[in-house]
């Protein structure tokens, strides 16, 4: 495969676009990319989800760097690592 891009890259391109892929994850990376940060709690009561299924979901997309945790009490806080993940969606509206 010829392309500007080195395999490695390319690799973890397709494993963090895999990662976002799901209804679940896209809307929270929704989101999260209209609010600077949002308990899980708030995540899973604006986006109707069982407060399990949004954590699962929430570890999928921070084993891949997409979002950040950070502890507030015992509350876990998330945002997105880079704002231009909101960028995403903007491109899937476009494009579909």
């Amino acid at each position: 495969m010829k392309t500007h891009f080195d395999l490695h890259f390319l690799e973890n391109a397709t494993e963090t676009m895999r990662a976002i892929a799901h209804p679940a994850r896209l809307a929270i990376v929704d989101l999260l990319s209209r609010n600077e940060e949002l308990s899980v709690t708030e995540i899973y009561e604006q986006l109707d989800l069982e407060q399990a299924v949004a954590s699962h979901h929430l570890r999928i997309l921070k084993n891949k760097d997409v979002v950040r945790v950070k502890r507030d009490g015992k509350n876990s806080l998330y945002a997105l690592t880079k704002p231009e993940y909101a960028g995403f969606l903007d491109i899937l509206t476009k494009v579909l």
